[in-house]
């Protein structure tokens, strides 16, 4: 049930009547949809940064293979049962299914068997199924959002019983878009359970004669990933993923640190916005410095809307890092702003290892328009939220963290409605240029759009705004990497961590009292459009639409 007692405090704060976390017990462990087994194991990995940038490979033809791999002259080796079609979430519990687990992975025969044993059931995890074509080659199923029969992106599997010599070979058979950065030169993440132990290695980019390419006739069209790899040891166990993962059960153990840090307690409130359909916790935090809060204006930050996009969380992470830190600046930020932060919206799609939908089988970041309390609460309860902020004080900055799958870089979109007068529809521009200048080797100004498309009309983004919030963003951080300053590479865990200290640098320079960098910064969108559009500078906006502003 979603609580409907709310108090209004002068910080508009949800009643506590939740478990929340606490340094002396554990975070209650995710609930799951009923259909979905969960093993018993525990899935952590280490964090790492690589010594050396991870360069992208050269893309390699989209047209391939000659002859269609075919699952039927192969065997099965992993299949999960599937949620049938047309069903909807019904109940949730601790540990998902009831009862002793099938067995989904077919059995090794011996040691001489070298069959790969695959493995999904875990937090995140996304695999349907597996099939044998050769000695050591494979086509992959992914499971579709539950509760849907599309938004195959997303996967994260285990494979034991490795082989150090032979050259492997993964095709996905399923994805759904036409266009990937796999075509670009991204590759899949590898993470080796025995050089995390022996030699604290953690993720890293892995795959030779990467491809994403269509696949045979299937209507509607499916794409398809193919790579080649060798593992690091014999009889190891090993992971594959299509982005670092960050599971709600991360989010728990990083906000129970919080709750045991004495002095962080003190500016930091950890509060529930709301339960999730399943029953999770939907996190709310509030952070400010306990004094002169009445004078302060506020900033909303929220992420994984889209479960799939993981590196949006890692950004998050680097967000809270540096606000809750020492830091000069971030004591500064503190005294000078309320921080509402909603550090993971869709904590069911994240559990079930989802690209895009919430258990309601929809897309989460289309309803806020017309959100129902009942199919989306937390982006119910965000928006509320914000209407509760907005009648208390002015919202300087409202930005939702995503990630971006054709695209490499870092940028921003924004909010130009065109009805604004000349300087507010610059204004919209400062923010995101001031980023680029803070992070020059990450985020692209030149990517960032601001057009309010009909489509993107239910978008935290876009409704934000028209409540009220004139600085609205969504922040889209590619899977990819960077292709900036002299980088063609692969963002790292650190790279991602850094975007959160970075935005939180930007806030200060585009609230800083002496308005001289912000109105450099409005004089260069100015000329830079002025240029785009072949105009006379001085030249005014209010005759240009935002669609010629796009072009």
């Amino acid at each position: 049930p979603v609580p409907s007692a709310w108090h209004r405090g002068s910080l508009g704060e949800p009643r506590d009547l939740f478990a929340l976390p606490s340094a002396r017990r554990p975070p209650p462990p995710p609930r799951w949809p009923v259909e979905c087994e969960v093993i018993k194991e525990t899935i952590e990995h280490i964090e790492w940064v690589p010594p050396e940038p991870e360069p992208f490979c050269q893309p390699l033809s989209h047209e391939w293979p000659p002859a269609p791999l075919s699952e039927e002259q192969g065997t099965v080796v992993y299949h999960l049962s599937s949620v049938p079609p047309g069903s909807r979430f019904t109940r949730a519990r601790v540990g998902g299914a009831l009862g002793p687990l099938s067995s989904p992975a077919v059995p090794l025969e011996g040691p001489q068997d070298t069959t790969l044993l695959f493995e999904s059931r875990f937090e995140s995890g996304n695999l349907q199924k597996a099939v044998k074509v050769g000695p050591y080659e494979y086509v992959l199923t992914l499971r579709p959002d539950l509760y849907t029969a599309k938004h195959t992106q997303w996967f994260y599997f285990r494979v034991q019983n490795t082989r150090r010599d032979p050259l492997y070979r993964f095709t996905i058979a399923n994805l759904a878009k036409p266009k990937s950065l796999y075509g670009e030169g991204m590759r899949p993440l590898l993470y080796s359970q025995q050089d995390a132990q022996s030699r604290g290695i953690g993720w890293r980019r892995v795959g030779t004669d990467i491809r994403y390419y269509r696949g045979g006739g299937e209507e509607p069209a499916a794409f398809r990933l193919s790579w080649a790899v060798r593992f690091p040891h014999d009889g190891d166990t090993c992971f594959f993923a299509h982005s670092y993962p960050y599971t709600y059960s991360d989010l728990q153990r990083y906000l129970r640190a919080l709750a045991g840090d004495p002095v962080c307690s003190q500016y930091c409130a950890v509060r529930a916005l709301c339960r999730s359909l399943a029953g999770n916790t939907i996190y709310l935090l509030t952070i400010t410095s306990p004094t002169g809060t009445a004078a302060k204006r506020a900033v909303v930050l929220s992420a994984r809307a889209h479960p799939g996009e993981s590196g949006s969380s890692w950004a998050m992470r680097g967000f809270l890092d540096f606000l809750l830190s020492t830091h000069p600046d971030a004591q500064l930020l503190r005294r000078l702003f309320v921080f509402k932060v909603v550090p993971m919206l869709n904590p069911d799609g994240v559990v079930v290892g989802n690209s895009r939908c919430s258990l309601a089988g929809h897309d989460p970041n289309r309803a806020y328009g017309t959100a129902l309390q009942g199919s989306f609460p937390g982006v119910w309860h965000l928006r509320a939220m914000v209407e509760r902020v907005l009648a208390e004080r002015e919202v300087v900055l409202y930005c939702d963290f995503h990630g971006h799958s054709r695209k490499n870089n870092v940028f921003m979109y924004g909010c130009d409605g065109g009805r604004a007068s000349t300087g507010l529809r610059l204004h919209q521009r400062v923010f995101p240029l001031m980023l680029s200048k803070n992070a020059p080797d990450k985020f692209s100004f030149p990517s960032c759009k601001f057009k309010v498309q009909k489509s993107k009309a239910g978008t935290g983004r876009v409704v934000m705004w028209r409540i009220g919030v004139s600085n609205s963003y969504t922040m889209e951080v590619a899977f990819g990497g960077s292709t900036l300053g002299r980088r063609n590479s692969h963002f790292t865990v650190e790279d991602l961590k850094s975007l959160g200290y970075h935005l939180c640098d930007t806030l200060l320079d585009f609230c800083d009292p002496h308005p001289a960098k912000f109105q450099q910064c409005l004089s260069e969108v100015d000329t830079l459009l002025q240029q785009r559009l072949g105009r006379e500078p001085g030249s005014g906006w209010s005759d240009v639409s935002p669609s010629e502003l796009e072009s």
